[in-house]
């Protein structure tokens, strides 16, 4: 027997985009890693840029650069566009991916423009997004790349190549910076090869993220896997200004601060792991008592 294949409303998938779609696409990275090539690790979602919010900010695992992810439920526009060089520039992102249902043509040929005319290692991707089913079966999720760089799928082999080869230098690095983190601080768990490691805020579902970036390192305050921004909105905001001058925060980060120093120079490795150490129980201390207001 056969049946036939029929499109479904993205509404009927996901009712609301920041509150459904955006939880679920930061849970179901690997789906979108598979279509676009690059293996992604989730850094945080509703990232705020001044006066907006981030859909999702990802970070590419082979080579540890920042993927800015913004997603609509309906076509493109240019809000969004603007909203996507806004976000490239405050949070240092080098590939971005516009997911939509439908494309404008002026706006695919802005993807091809900045393909076209900005240097490596940027990289800019337009992803049309489609709900299916047959007959009365579960809806599937469907991404289809319609704007990529120039010879990507030939990058994406020689890379995975390198990767597949032997573990990644990248790899190599961050599991080493970890098992020295762990090792002076050991109540953080065991290390691994990711680029970042949680620790629990008390008496909350909140979550720190310690991570390793290119230039330093950092942390940063999120929902619990699965959550919602709206959680960490609904906690963080009447407290805001109290957290940031308490903790020198920086409130476009979501809530988060960063050391710039040189992570590949392991004479700095103490003083990062104290950093994040430090860093890390002062916000468990500040959330604390936030809670103990309540």
């Amino acid at each position: 027997m056969f049946a036939t294949l029929s499109d479904v409303s993205l509404r009927d998938a996901w009712a609301h985009e920041a509150h459904q779609f955006t939880p679920w696409l930061a849970a179901n990275l690997a789906r979108l890693s598979e279509v676009i090539g690059i293996p992604l690790e989730l850094a945080g979602t509703e990232m705020r840029v001044g006066t907006f919010s981030a859909d999702i900010l990802a970070r590419n695992a082979a080579d540890d650069s920042v993927v800015l992810i913004e997603n609509q439920l309906a076509g493109s526009d240019h809000t969004h566009l603007g909203q996507i060089m806004t976000y490239l520039a405050g949070l240092e992102a080098q590939t971005m991916v516009w997911i939509a249902p439908s494309f404008r043509e002026e706006h695919l040929s802005a993807i091809r423009w900045l393909n076209e005319h900005t240097v490596d290692p940027f990289s800019f991707f337009a992803v049309r997004l489609r709900v299916v089913r047959i007959a009365d079966s579960p809806f599937a999720p469907l991404f289809e790349v319609v704007e990529r760089p120039n010879n990507w799928d030939r990058q994406v082999s020689e890379k995975k190549r390198v990767v597949e080869g032997d573990r990644s230098e990248i790899g190599q690095h961050r599991l080493a910076f970890w098992t020295h983190f762990c090792a002076r601080h050991p109540i953080y768990g065991k290390a691994g090869a990711a680029s970042s490691l949680w620790a629990a805020l008390p008496q909350t579902d909140m979550m720190l993220v310690q991570y390793l970036s290119r230039n330093g390192v950092g942390v940063f305050v999120r929902p619990p896997r699965g959550g919602s921004p709206d959680d960490l909105e609904l906690l963080v905001r009447p407290h805001l200004d109290q957290l940031i001058a308490e903790l020198g925060a920086a409130a476009e980060t979501s809530l988060g601060s960063k050391l710039t120093v040189d992570p590949y120079n392991q004479a700095n490795w103490d003083q990062m792991a104290d950093w994040l150490d430090d860093r890390t129980k002062a916000y468990q201390a500040a959330f604390s008592r936030i809670n103990a207001e309540l």
